[in-house]
């Protein structure tokens, strides 16, 4: 096929652009070389985990200790060499390096013993280092060396003690270490970097968010993380609509941080100051007792902290009635999200004491309103809209949030394909015979990808802006509408019944019915139209979600479909842990095939580290291929064999004459 002059001239534009990082045929054929070796190299290991709700002790222990195969590498090392407890020893040492540290030191006093068991640790983490960069190029182990330390790693791992001509070499270097006394930042440094190379890639399905008690803290963590994507959900998307300054959200987020005692990560973590709201609930909810808003962590019951308890219920029952009217006024100014039915503080009769829903009276388990005026109750009184005012700037302002959430815009989307996976938090809204669900957004319908790319956008544009300010104002209100509301394919419920839980006992009005999509999802022809949707490719695909909690003390299955699509939230979040029975998953994709790890629950650091304690894992085999899957059958491998075909071309284009080479001389600083 003969070339156009046009399609010609382009071409050789692209061509010299190339050149100029591969300006001959050296350069361009040693590139073509290494990208065909790297093709051949066993697939990353790709770690997979849904709703992290707070809980960082739990979720860096897993990632730590990467969900446990560091000690299942460590014991195919060691099997035949070193005790069970030498092992348990080794992996603490790798998981907790700084803490380690201390406690052999503290046992091991004779400093000739001390330096003796410096020496062979050392020899033991270059062991373990060397087997997990094994499926590594060596250019990309390098690039994740720590640089204090690059050297001296490259030159431990590629030598081997074991060659008679190199024995000398690699204990001087390691006794070295040793003398200089940098031996316990090197240890440190070499840990790290066992951990960073045992997980290749990290998929954060959704909610860091709310319930546990330091999400910002598993946001430093991912902010610094080597390799990570996260696929919202609507806890997070909360978050941003409370950092792009929607009330509703900022209502939203302060009452489940006091609902679970975890305001302390809005004070300390955030700098959102909390006076105005605990100095007005003290006044307004004086001599209340507030029971139905009591936090969750049992500070109530405990003696010492029950008057701080008080308080906290009296500053969550003061958000909520907020919440309840900033959401009457976004109901009602945008009609289209059809949530009329979640406007209930008009059906109250506080002098009666009841609520009459859907036709049926409910008395109130809670009937003291003093901020509600019977004849307008969704007006917010002057020190309620005070109140917002000031956390309105209070969440927009803070530094350390707007850094979380750039990173959550950096690193994130609603969904993500990657090497025949379809990835996304909650669903995919459906009818009820498994077809895709057309939703309203201003008038015109979306659904499956269409409308998760919609949705993508307005996210964005409540949160950066856009040059409508109509339409910023409509994305601010969607950002809480993907909260909470029914057709929203991070929530996708028929409620959320907040109101309810509060104030009537009959747990029939507590109800919140699923999508359809929570139905199918069992069905392999469903699943299947669903990646067909979104242009999934590849004999073995999958969905991966997260969002409702797998029972599995009920003997509920995670994986559905037949193998087709796998619900990864297993509990991490303490909240949810009776439910599930277990303390979360890790879907785990090596080249081998897919791994599902299910945690039971973490103890604590002190004793991880003093009794070698670990997360107890159960590994089950999810899917098995019997041929190694290499990054040649990758995403990445798919990119590299494009760059070999550009590559290609420029060789061709230099042999031909069509480009003229270069010869790349050394710059010299001419005085």
């Amino acid at each position: 096929m003969t070339m156009k002059p046009e399609e010609r001239k382009r071409d050789l534009y692209f061509l010299k652009l190339l050149s100029r990082s591969f300006p001959n045929v050296a350069t361009a054929s040693t590139e073509i070389i290494n990208l065909e070796a790297i093709l051949n190299l066993p697939k990353g290991t790709e770690h997979f985990l849904a709703d992290l709700h707070g809980e960082y002790l739990a979720f860096q222990h897993v990632l730590r200790n990467a969900s446990g195969r560091i000690k299942r590498k460590v014991n195919t090392i060691f099997n035949d060499s070193l005790s069970a407890r030498e092992q348990k020893d080794l992996c603490t040492l790798i998981y907790y390096p700084a803490e380690k540290l201390e406690l052999v030191k503290e046992e091991i006093a004779d400093k000739e013993d001390l330096d003796d068991w410096y020496f062979i640790t050392i020899n033991r983490l270059v062991r373990v280092c060397r087997h997990v960069s094994s499926k590594y190029s060596r250019s990309k182990v390098h690039k994740a060396l720590p640089e204090d330390f690059s050297y001296i790693i490259q030159e431990l791992l590629h030598e081997r003690s074991s060659d008679p001509n190199k024995q000398a070499y690699v204990d001087v270097i390691i006794k070295t270490i040793i003398s200089t006394n940098r031996v316990d930042e090197f240890i440190i440094a070499m840990c790290n970097l066992i951990q960073q190379l045992t997980i290749d890639m990290l998929h954060i399905l959704g909610d860091v968010y709310d319930r546990g008690p330091s999400p910002d803290k598993i946001m430093d963590i991912l902010c610094n993380f080597h390799n990570f994507d996260i696929q919202w959900g609507n806890h997070d998307i909360l978050w941003m609509g409370a950092a792009a300054g929607n009330d509703c959200s900022i209502a939203n987020v302060l009452r489940i941080a006091l609902r679970y005692g975890n305001h302390g990560v809005l004070e300390d973590g955030y700098g959102i100051n909390l006076l105005p709201l605990a100095t007005f609930a003290m006044d307004t909810y004086a001599g209340d007792p507030c029971e139905r808003f009591l936090p969750k962590d049992g500070s109530a019951k405990d003696p010492k902290r029950a008057r701080t308890a008080q308080l906290v219920a009296q500053m969550h029952k003061a958000i909520s009635i907020i919440q309840f009217k900033l959401e009457a006024a976004a109901i009602k100014r945008r009609p289209d999200f059809g949530m009329k039915d979640r406007l209930l503080m008009d059906k109250m009769d506080l002098e009666r004491g009841v609520i009459k829903i859907d036709g049926k009276e409910y008395e109130l388990l809670d009937k003291n309103f003093p901020t509600v005026d019977p004849k307008h109750p969704y007006k917010l009184t002057a020190e309620e809209e005070s109140i917002v005012q000031k956390l309105h700037q209070s969440f927009t302002e803070s530094e350390k949030l707007r850094k979380h959430m750039k990173c959550m815009f950096r690193n994130g989307c609603l969904y993500t394909i990657t090497n025949g996976n379809l990835l996304y938090h909650a669903s995919i809204p459906l009818n009820e015979d498994g077809s895709l669900k057309d939703v309203s957004i201003r008038g015109e319908k979306f659904h499956g990808k269409a409308l998760l790319k919609r949705a993508g956008t307005l996210i964005r544009e409540a949160y950066f802006g856009c040059e409508d300010p109509d339409e910023r104002a409509f994305a601010l209100d969607y950002l809480w509408y993907l909260w909470c509301g029914p057709d929203s394919p991070a929530f996708d419920k028929s409620k959320m019944a907040t109101f309810e839980r509060y104030f009537v006992a009959d747990k029939e009005t507590h109800k919140e019915v699923k999508g359809f999509y929570y139905t199918m999802r069992d069905n392999p022809e469903v699943v299947d139209s669903i990646l067909d949707e979104f242009g999934v490719q590849g004999e073995h695909r999958h969905i991966i979600n997260g969002h409702v909690p797998v029972k599995t003390i009920k003997g509920e299955n995670p994986i559905k479909a037949g193998g087709k699509l796998m619900v990864i939230d297993g509990g991490f979040s303490k909240a949810y842990q009776p439910e599930t029975g277990i303390a979360g998953y890790t879907l785990v994709y090596h080249s081998q095939g897919f791994e599902l790890v299910q945690h039971e629950p973490f103890s604590s650091i002190d004793e991880a580290v003093r009794l070698g304690q670990d997360i107890k894992s159960t590994i089950s085999i999810v899917e098995h291929t019997h041929q190694r899957i290499l990054v040649n059958d990758t995403d990445i491998g798919t990119e590299l064999q494009s760059q070999i075909d550009d590559l290609k071309e420029l060789l061709d284009a230099y042999r031909s004459g069509d480009l003229k080479e270069r010869n790349l001389r050394p710059i010299t600083n001419k005085r």
